[in-house]
């Protein structure tokens, strides 16, 4: 009896057990649809996108806003972004493919690979590797006017920029971004495959990873049907649209247009090691080198707010850090009217990707570290109410900083020369050629990403104020680029310095004056023989169809560029130039030829 009792003792502790129902555990996105509208309510957004990922699952993904935001049409997890420098570890992948195949050793210069690539000395020509372009370590600061101010479809011309621009650090001293070393790795992906760096992310990667609708150009992204328009917060308040950047030539470091859908699937290939759908689509000893620390990028301390985020390194394309205790891989990504987020976590399993069609936005970093905090059962933080506290104190700060300010304008001053005499063609070979002309009395810069006024500031110094297409000029604004024209020991202006780099001296953009197309039969007036004096001359005539040559006893002849009425630069020489005189009659009577040492009068022989 007393067994059969504990027999039916234990049968019932069984059946208690196995009724009790398992604890189902809260869902850790549960209301986050409510904080994303917040979040892009207090920024301003246009619009953005997230997808979150699970090991080989996309466990959310969702649009909020508006891809156009005048005629309402909605954001959705398809609508494409351009995702700016988000694109880099792309690039940096086809190396890595590279590498698998033997055919590169990231530990070679770089030249070894393409030789058409100079740096600004020798002993970065013999130095640099492809690592050290891989995890920005050259010693090159970023030089970015140079591509984004003086924009071309020709990466040959970009790379010819290279030799030119100075370094500011030693080779492997200290971290500096610098998009040119990821347009040199897609050159030297092009160079070793013999196909073009759209084609070889195309064929490997896009392809095996289905991402069938992301596409490499602004071309590509205006023929999709579902693609974003770009935006900005205009003083303070306004969404404001922006033009598409053409990123051209500088592709490899950020022209990709992408989907948060279609991102997933590159995200999932680095969560797995390399696998989609259980294939290699990278090697797995690339994706652990480079989501691995190459450089240190800062110290990366923690602060007192948020002590267990620390660590800024960079590996291969991405940025390393330690969130809150967790090993995080991420990039961020922003050109003219969008910003961008990819990031994962590696031991997590976690993926994350936000796009935004807002510039320079906060949008991605606040949504994806909200995120993080649920999916990582961490204590969550604010970011958004951290983001809008910041904004506060920065506007507040700003405001003080005006008061305070002082101008250093010299009043009373004026420049030094008529406004013609500004005008013409600047050009640096490491960066490119701008043109200031005279339009209706004021003095405009030109350049190939917009147009800006050259308002006097003081002496020969101008301050550039960018024309917008609608809004025009706004003459309130502070801290306007400023540049300095300077002249000869003669008096003409010779060069303009614009300070476009931190860290190094203005960069000169020395004058070349357009060239006025001119007949044969109108050069036919300048030839001749004339004479400095008795016995010292120069001779003047025509070679091909319409080019004006001079020529000195004892010196090589000099090929002459019209600039002006009866004016000629000489072409090899900057500062040298033949002012031609007539008389009443309009008949050549002599040349001066002005030079930085002075003005020399040769008369023309009847």
């Amino acid at each position: 009896m007393k067994q059969l009792f504990i027999f039916l003792t234990l049968l019932l502790v069984n059946n208690s057990f196995a009724q009790k129902k398992p604890v189902k555990q809260p869902d850790p996105l549960a209301g986050i649809d409510t904080v994303f509208e917040r979040i892009l309510k207090d920024r301003q957004g246009a619009g953005f996108a997230v997808a979150i990922i699970k090991k080989d699952k996309i466990i959310y993904a969702k649009g909020f806003g508006y891809r156009d935001y005048e005629k309402k049409l909605p954001v959705t997890p398809n609508t494409l972004f351009a995702i700016g420098s988000c694109t880099k570890a792309f690039t940096s992948s086809l190396l890595g493919l590279l590498n698998k195949d033997n055919k590169l050793d990231y530990d070679k210069p770089a030249r070894n690979y393409l030789p058409e690539l100079k740096f600004f000395n020798d002993d970065l020509n013999n130095k640099v590797t492809v690592r050290d372009m891989m995890c920005h370590r050259t010693g090159l600061p970023r030089h970015d006017y140079s591509w984004y101010l003086f924009n071309t479809s020709s990466r040959d011309s970009l790379l010819q920029r290279i030799q030119y621009q100075e370094p500011t650090a030693a080779i492997r001293e200290i971290w500096q971004y610098n998009n040119f070393m990821f347009l040199t790795q897609g050159m030297i992906a092009e160079k070793l495959t013999g196909q073009s760096w759209e084609t070889n992310i195309k064929e490997k990667i896009f392809v095996p990873l289905g991402m069938k609708t992301s596409n490499l150009s602004i071309a590509g992204l205006q023929k999709n049907n579902d693609a974003a328009l770009g935006y900005t917060v205009y003083k303070d308040s306004v969404i404001k649209k922006l033009d598409y950047y053409n990123i051209n030539a500088m592709g490899p470091a950020g022209s990709i247009n992408s989907s948060v859908n279609e991102m997933s699937n590159w995200v999932m290939t680095w969560i797995n090691g390399g696998k989609f759908n259980g294939k290699e689509v990278l090697p797995p000893a690339y994706t652990k080198e480079a989501m691995s620390s190459q450089m240190i990028m800062s110290a990366g301390l923690p602060d007192k707010e948020i002590p267990d985020a620390h660590i800024a390194n960079y590996g291969f394309g991405w940025m390393i850090v330690s969130y809150r205790g967790h090993y995080r891989v991420e990039h961020g990504g922003n050109i003219d009217g969008f910003s961008a987020s990819t990031s994962f976590f590696p031991t997590d399993s976690i993926g994350i990707v936000v796009l935004a069609n807002q510039n320079a936005s906060a949008i991605p970093g606040i949504v994806r570290n909200t995120i993080a905090d649920r999916l990582l059962n961490l204590t969550p933080i604010n970011w958004n109410a951290r983001a809008n506290e910041a904004q506060k104190k920065a506007k507040a700060a700003a405001k003080d900083a005006e008061k305070s300010a002082t101008s250093n304008k010299k009043t009373g001053t004026s420049p030094s020369h008529d406004k013609k005499s500004y005008t013409g063609q600047f050009n640096h070979p490491g960066y490119g050629t701008f043109e200031v002309i005279n339009r209706n009395d004021s003095l405009i810069m030109l350049t190939q990403n917009g147009d800006a006024w050259l308002r006097h500031y003081h002496y020969d110094v101008f301050e550039a104020l960018p024309i917008d297409k609608t809004d025009g000029i706004d003459t309130s604004s502070a801290g306007n680029l400023k540049v300095q024209y300077q002249m000869t020991p003669a008096g003409e202006i010779n060069s303009v310095f614009v300070p476009l780099q931190g860290g190094l001296k203005d960069i000169e953009f020395t004058r070349k004056e357009k060239a006025k197309e001119i007949t044969k039969d109108e050069l036919t007036k300048y030839t001749g023989n004339y004479e400095f004096a008795p016995g010292n001359g120069v001779k003047f005539y025509i070679k091909g169809d319409k080019t004006l040559f001079a020529f000195l006893e004892g010196q090589p002849e000099y090929e002459l560029v019209p600039v002006d009425k009866n004016k000629f630069n000489l072409k090899v020489l900057s500062g040298y130039s033949v002012q031609f005189e007539e008389n009443e009659k309009g008949e050549i009577i002599s040349a001066s030829f002005i030079q930085p040492n002075g003005t020399f009068k040769a008369k023309r022989n009847k």
